[in-house]
This record gives structure tokens, C-alpha cells and sequence, in this order.
């Protein structure tokens, strides 16, 4: 794969992603691994949905590479976020960050998980026991209007 930052439907492969940073220089290479869990704040979760604004989302990727780039310039990154229907324990973002040392991969590696929570356009829907909700935000800390963003023309 020639692309370091995208979007995807389709199950992520881990292998992928780590090989794309993967070079003779790198002492380090960190992973991140987003799974969807069962249980958030006190509710079981069936599944969650996701939708994206692609373009958008992949240039926003693409900015976080960036950014990581000025902060630690050995630093080579990949990053790829899921979309649709994800189920318990499907994975929904992979990150992989290689340095020469190990604590600036680490370093890197959760800049990039912050900063995709804070830029990047992509929603979640939870699907619960008891109903549903889009989350507001990914840091989850404001919730969207009812029947964001399917009724809105936010997006």
C-alpha cells in the first residue's frame, strides 16, 4: 500500500500498516491498536457505527504525520481508521510509528491518538441494550444534536 494515512471499510491489517514505517534506522516501532469494547461508562455495547467525511478525514491524517514530523523529525508514521459497522473487539484504528528510540515512538504514537480525537471528522454511533446515541464528539465530551449527522447538513 502506498498510502500512509486512509480511511477503510474494510478490517485493517496490522502487518500493513507496521511495514510501512518499518526501515533500517528505526530501533522503535510503536503500535496503537483502537478496539471497540463491550462496556463504556456502565453500558454494554452491542456495536458501534462509524461514518466518516473521507477526504477530509484522510487530509486531517495526513496533517497529524505532519505534525508528529516536526515534533520528533525521525519519526515515520501510518495511520489507518475504520468505518461502517465495527463489532465487539473489531479493531477501529491502527497507528504504527517508528524512531530510532524507543521513548519518541511512544511519545508519537499517543500525540497521534489525541490529536485524531480532536480534528478528525469522523462520528461514532453507540448502539446499546437500551438505544442508541452519536457520540459528540471522539473525545466524547459534548454529545450531537439528535439525529446528528444523519439530519444535518453539517456534513
Amino acid at each position: 500500500m502506498s498510502k500512509r494515512f486512509w480511511i477503510t471499510e474494510t478490517p485493517i491489517s496490522i502487518p500493513e500498516v507496521v511495514d510501512i514505517v518499518s526501515r533500517r534506522e528505526a530501533g522503535a516501532i510503536n503500535t496503537f491498536i483502537g478496539t471497540v469494547r463491550e462496556f463504556t461508562k456502565g453500558k454494554r455495547t452491542l456495536y458501534l457505527e462509524y461514518q466518516a467525511y473521507v477526504p477530509m478525514a484522510e487530509k486531517k491524517l495526513a496533517q497529524i504525520g505532519e505534525e508528529i514530523k516536526e515534533k520528533w523529525p525521525d519519526a515515520e508514521t501510518a495511520i489507518s481508521h475504520r468505518i461502517g459497522h465495527l463489532d465487539i473487539k473489531d479493531i477501529a484504528v491502527v497507528i504504527a510509528v517508528s524512531t530510532p528510540h524507543r521513548a519518541d515512538s511512544y511519545d508519537a504514537s499517543r500525540y497521534a491518538i489525541e490529536r485524531i480525537k480532536e480534528i478528525v471528522p469522523i462520528w461514532k454511533k453507540e448502539h446499546w441494550e437500551d438505544g442508541e446515541e452519536w457520540i459528540g464528539d471522539q473525545k466524547e465530551t459534548k454529545a450531537y444534536p439528535k439525529g446528528y449527522p444523519e439530519e444535518s447538513d453539517q456534513l
